[in-house]
This record gives structure tokens, C-alpha cells and sequence, in this order.
């Protein structure tokens, strides 16, 4: 490319500039007027409680207001149970509480004891009312199960209420039981489909834990977050006066503290020597619920050892051969301490992000929750003999009068599953797909919106030859108002390309996932190759997404154009970019790895109790990963959010920074508007003027 030309009208970002790629602004505003009709469609044909509460035989919620049920305060569906294995699908009913005790038909008709036969009848069908009725009838009509067994409620739904006594399947406390035609069964034959009802209550007990851990430790996780959201802000506020000194603490630092790490690990390591145990490899004990239980393997300490000691060299060799550019790293920070010091509700400017983002994320994950749930109960034919009907569709309100039952008297009509055939439920599908695009483009825009903003305002700073007496009044708020008023298509055009990216990666994801059980080499070879492309166009985009971004702040050029020139800018600089631009984000990424490590081994020793003074204090735990965790990744977070702001400023100065180099010289018709520590690190001057 052609490098920029002296322009003595150029004064920093361009007030006087029109609106830019129109046609996507059109479009976005399209796209979002048709993603609110798809809401509102969803919102009105959709019901949540589908996936939330079970249902009867007749597709009616069990214990809802406005349906026949909802007299069941505590509702639970319960299959019948068929008395042969190919039998048609068992009818399911809501009831009050599951049964708790062993108990047939045939026997509660048997003894003729009313409280035997009105605890039964809970259990059967609405209608059934006839206590008298044969119960031969009752059990070929189908109006009550054919025998009990003790249940226990597990999302909402009853399942058999399977133990282990010494190695013994047990259900309540016998082996066998009466299935109610007279055959005893073994409690095995309820083992198979129960198991993944084990699985779950197992997830459940889990999250129960883990959930009682949040409650009694939830104000501290809070402490935690907040003590790194103030050394977050301390370390920014120090980088102001100190970054040099700073930063190579920041290196020292995190040094130290891997080297902790790699102490604490080997202590761990040496003190399970000859524990009971402790030599059982990972492979061994396989996956655990239990995460504590791997504390206690010496190969877990082994293996953190060796990874935090592999971090431990590729840091230092990195700095032993970065030294000398890590001196033009510090002078960018230094500047970008002070253009975030003169600037500093752009701190907070992130929370705006944050918030719009929150925003798609809820109205996407709603819509997506609306239009699943959009379909209409599908009721089909089933029945015992052989029928020509048989899974077919019917409608309940007029089977009994079809000539379905005609010709198959022990046919029924009964709930199948959530579908429909309307042009709407065909097209569900694309609606869903649309949902997903619209998330990725609407979140993409704002981010995007975000790093305008503060590139225009950072942008301000670096243009402004006498600092800060000509910067604008309200630098951030003037940026942000000339990006939604003139770029918004812009900033719509690059969310578009990077969204159509996305979209083809998850795309590309859900058909890994399904041929994942296919045995085609050929094809998972090329899926995985296409994953690995458009993960690094991804990558890419992103970051020619982002130095569009400040041109389109700084001279208010479409998004093409910005896009051409800042790629341009950046090849001519090759060496700076990779090397400077690199390094800065690699000590971003040490502050980081500080904030997160020193909060962290904080909470690791709080919620373990080994600090004796708050020893008493901390809280009791069943897992105390979790607190930690959670510390953990709020503090990435937080410093992320942050840093992010330096990082956007630190990309913004450096390009400014290029644009200083190719546009001036340093004469008095073209100074340079650089600072002087970079111009004196780079030993340039400004002739006959002094520096500003």
C-alpha cells in the first residue's frame, strides 16, 4: 500500500464525516425487525413448561393452573405398567406423590377393604369411579395399573426407588415382587431403566452440594471479586505513574509465584510418598464426582509439577530473548496509562458492553427456549393386537366415535410427543437458525460498537498536540455518539462477516457431533481440516475487524476502506506489529495471570482453612474447588474487562502511532504528535518546537 500523506487539515479524528455502508445499516435494521417478529411469534405459540413439567397421557401439564390437574399440588407422572414387555406405550398419570409400598390390583380388590382400594385409585385414571367394577375390566380397560412399587419423586417423575444393600439390588426392601398377574419378577428387571435415573439423581445430589456450598459461601466468593476488582484497578493506577517499575514487578511476580506453585506441588508430591493409595494412577481410578479424591494420587501433584514448570521456562526464555522490546513496550503502556488517565470512564465503559451483550444473550436464549417448545401435541394410535391404525394420528375428542375402535376395540388414543405440520412447525428449523445468526451478528455489533467508541476517544488523546487541553470536553461520549450516528452500518458490515464465520463454525461443530458414531475417515479427516480453517479466518477477522475499527474512529472511512488501510499500515510496520504489538499483549496477559494467581492461592488458602487467623471464619465446605473456582474465573473477568480497555488503547496508540511516523517528520510544518518518551526512545524531535 501506499503509505499516508502530510495533511495539514488532519487534527485527529475527523468531525466532519457522512454516514458509511448504508446498506448494512438498512439491513441490520431489517434483520432486527424480523428477529423481533420471530419473538413474538415464538413468545405466542411457544410454552416453556413443556420442558419443565411432565405430563399426562393426554399431553396435559400435571399440577398447572387452567388444566384438569391442577389440583395436584405436588405433581409427579407415573407410568402404568403394561403387563408384557411389547406391549403399547403405558399410559402416564398425574398423582399427588408416588406410591410407597408394594401393591396390586388384584389384591386391593381382594381384600375388600376400602382404604386399600381408595389409596389404588389415586393411581388410576381420572375417570375411574366404579370401586365395584370387575377388576379383570379394570385392568383390560386400562383404568389402573396393574400393580405398585415403592417410588421415589426425581424431576418430577417417579422412578423405582432402587437401593444397594451388601452388594444386593433391593426396591423398598424385597428382591421380587408381584407384577399383578400373578408372576413374581426379580427388582432387576427395573435396574435397566433405572439407571439413567441413577445417573441423574447422582448429577443432582452434585449440584445439591454444590449448591449448598454457594449459600454459606457466597458473601466471601463476593470479597474475593471485589479484592480483585481493586487490585485491578490499583495495578492500572500504578501502571500510570510506575509502568516500567511495574512491570518488570509484574514479571518478578509472576515468577515467584509459579515458582510457588511448583514448591507447593512438590511438597504435596513428597508428602504421599508411601501413603495407602496414593500410587494409583489417573487412568486407573478413572472419572470421580468426587474431585477431591485426586488430591490425594501423587501423580495429580506430579503432573501439576511438571505443567507449571513447563509455563515457568517458557516464560523466562521469552524474556531473556524479548528484553530490549519490552523497554518499547513499557513506553506504549506508559502512554496508554496516561490517555486512560485522562480518560477514565473508560474504564467503566466496559459494563455498557457487558450489559448489551447480556441482552442478546437473554433474548436469544428465550427465543430459542419459545421455539422449541412451539409444537403442538401430537396424539397417535396405540394398542395391544395387532390394528391397520396402529401409529397413526388421531383426535381424542372424537376416537371414541372413529372407526378406529370399531376395528380395534383395545386401541387408544393417547399423547405421543410435542410436534406439528403446519408451514410454521416446518420451517421451526430455519426460525432456530436464524435465532442463532441474529445472536451472533447483534453480539459481534456490540462489541464492536464498544471498541469504536473507545478507539475514537483513545484516538482523541494521541491527536492532540498540546495533552489534554486539546482533547475534546467529553471524548468518550463523542465517540460514542459518532458511531452509532454515522458508522453504524459499518460496524454492522464487519459483524456481518465475522457472524457468517461463526455460524459456519457451529455448524461445523453440531456435523462433527454427528458423525462422531460414523466409522468415515475420509470425512471426519476433512471436517476436522474445515474446523481448523475457519478457526484461524476467525482469528483473523477478529483482528482486522478490530484496526478497521480505529480507522473508521479516527478519518471515518467505510468499512473496506479502513479494513484495506489498516491492513496496509500494518504490513509496512510488519516488525513493529509482531513484535511490539505482541509483546504489550503478552504483559497484559502476565498482569492478568498476577491479579488471577494472588486472588486465587488467596481463596485456595482461605477456603482450606490454613490461614489461622480467619481460620474459624471460613466457612465448611463439601467441595472447596467450588468457591475457588468461582473466585478464580470472576477475577479473570474482572481483570479481563480491564485490561481489555488497555489493550484497546494500547492497539489505538500504536496505530496512531504508525500513522504519526508516515504522515511527519518532525519539522516545524510537520510535527510529530507522539509523546516524548516515545519520541525520545525512538530518538526522533520535533524541530524548532518544543515537546508537548
Amino acid at each position: 500500500g501506499t503509505p499516508q500523506k502530510y495533511d495539514p487539515t488532519f487534527k485527529g479524528p475527523i468531525y466532519d464525516r457522512g454516514c458509511t455502508d448504508i446498506v448494512c445499516c438498512v439491513l441490520l435494521v431489517l434483520a432486527i425487525v424480523g428477529y423481533v417478529v420471530v419473538g413474538v411469534v415464538a413468545w405466542t405459540h411457544g410454552d416453556p413448561r413443556k420442558v419443565i413439567y411432565p405430563t399426562d397421557s393426554r399431553g396435559q401439564f400435571c399440577g398447572q393452573q387452567g388444566t384438569p390437574n391442577e389440583g395436584f399440588w405436588d405433581p409427579h407422572s407415573i407410568p402404568f405398567s403394561s403387563p408384557h414387555p411389547t406391549s403399547s406405550r403405558p399410559i402416564q398419570i398425574c398423582v399427588s406423590k408416588c406410591p410407597d409400598r408394594y401393591l396390586t390390583y388384584l389384591s386391593a380388590y381382594g381384600t375388600r377393604q376400602p382404604g386399600e382400594l381408595e389409596y389404588y385409585r389415586q393411581f388410576c385414571v381420572p375417570e375411574f369411579q366404579n370401586l365395584q367394577k370387575d377388576p379383570i375390566s379394570v385392568l383390560k380397560d386400562k383404568d389402573c395399573p396393574a400393580m405398585l412399587i415403592p417410588s421415589t419423586p426425581l424431576a418430577r417423575r417417579c422412578f423405582p426407588a432402587i437401593r444397594a444393600k451388601k452388594g444386593v439390588i433391593m426396591v423398598g426392601n424385597k428382591t421380587t415382587y408381584d407384577d399383578g398377574h400373578g408372576r413374581q419378577r426379580n427388582v432387576t428387571e427395573l435396574l435397566e431403566g433405572a439407571k439413567k435415573a441413577n445417573v441423574v439423581l447422582e448429577t443432582r445430589q452434585l449440584a445439591m452440594k454444590i449448591f449448598e456450598d454457594y449459600t454459606v459461601s457466597w458473601y466471601w466468593i463476593i470479597i474475593g471479586l471485589v479484592i480483585a476488582m481493586v487490585a485491578s484497578f490499583i495495578f492500572i493506577v500504578l501502571l500510570r505513574f510506575l509502568a516500567g517499575i511495574m512491570v518488570w514487578v509484574m514479571i518478578v511476580m509472576v515468577i515467584l509465584v509459579l515458582g510457588y506453585g511448583i514448591f507447593h506441588c512438590y511438597m504435596e508430591y513428597a508428602k504421599l510418598k508411601g501413603e495407602a493409595g496414593s500410587d494409583v494412577s489417573l487412568t486407573d481410578l478413572g472419572f470421580q464426582t468426587d474431585l477431591r479424591v485426586y488430591l490425594h494420587l501423587r501423580q495429580t501433584w506430579l503432573a501439576f509439577m511438571i505443567i507449571l514448570c513447563i509455563v515457568e521456562v517458557v516464560i523466562i526464555l521469552l524474556l531473556i530473548f524479548l528484553r530490549k522490546r519490552i523497554l518499547i513496550a513499557i513506553a506504549l503502556i506508559k502512554e496508554a496509562s496516561r490517555a486512560v488517565g485522562h480518560i477514565m470512564m473508560s474504564l467503566l465503559f466496559p459494563l455498557c458492553t457487558f450489559f448489551l451483550l447480556c441482552l442478546c444473550i437473554a433474548y436469544w436464549a428465550s427465543t430459542a427456549v419459545f421455539l422449541s417448545t412451539s409444537n403442538e401435541a401430537v396424539y397417535k394410535v396405540f394398542n395391544e393386537s395387532a390394528c391397520p391404525f396402529s401409529g397413526q394420528t388421531c383426535q381424542p375428542e372424537t376416537f371414541n366415535v372413529s372407526n378406529v375402535t370399531k376395528l380395534c376395540p383395545d386401541a387408544q388414543c393417547l399423547f405421543a410427543f410435542y410436534g406439528g405440520e403446519s408451514v410454521y412447525h416446518r420451517y421451526l428449523i430455519v426460525l432456530q437458525f436464524f435465532n442463532v445468526f441474529m445472536f451472533f451478528w447483534l453480539a459481534n455489533f456490540a462489541i464492536a460498537l464498544g471498541q469504536v467508541t473507545l478507539a475514537g476517544a483513545f484516538a482523541s488523546y494521541y491527536w492532540a498536540f498540546k495533552k489534554p487541553d486539546d482533547m475534546p470536553a467529553f471524548p468518550l461520549f463523542s465517540a460514542f455518539s459518532r458511531a452509532l450516528r454515522y458508522h453504524t452500518g459499518s460496524l454492522a458490515f464487519g459483524a456481518l462477516i465475522l457472524a457468517i464465520i461463526q455460524v459456519i463454525r457451529v455448524t461445523l461443530e453440531y456435523l462433527d457431533h454427528r458423525l462422531k458414531a460414523a466409522d468415515n475417515k475420509f470425512a471426519k479427516f476433512l471436517l476436522s481440516c474445515l474446523k481448523c480453517c475457519f478457526w484461524c479466518l476467525e482469528k483473523f477477522i477478529k483482528f482486522l475487524n478490530r484496526n478497521a475499527y480505529i480507522m473508521i474512529a479516527v478519518y471515518g472511512t467505510n468499512f473496506c476502506t479502513s479494513a484495506r488501510n489498516a491492513f496496509f499500515l500494518l504490513m509496512r510496520n510488519i516488525i513493529r506489529v509482531a513484535v511490539l504489538d505482541k509483546v504489550t499483549d503478552f504483559l497484559f496477559f502476565l498482569g492478568k495471570l498476577l491479579i488471577v494467581g494472588s486472588v486465587g492461592i488467596l481463596a485456595f488458602f482461605f477456603f482450606t482453612h490454613r490461614i489461622k487467623l480467619v481460620q474459624d471464619t471460613a466457612p465448611p465446605l463439601n467441595y472447596y474447588w467450588v468457591p475457588i473456582l468461582t473466585v478464580i474465573v470472576g477475577s479473570y473477568l474482572i481483570a479481563h474487562g480491564f485490561f481489555s480497555v488497555y489493550g484497546m488503547c494500547v492497539d489505538t496508540l500504536f496505530l496512531c502511532f504508525l500513522e504519526d511516523l508516515e504522515r511527519n517528520d518532525g519539522s516545524a510544518e510537520k510535527p510529530y504528535f507522539m509523546s516524548p518518551d516515545l519520541k525520545k526512545l525512538l530518538k526522533k524531535t520535533n524541530k524548532g518546537q518544543p515537546d508537548a
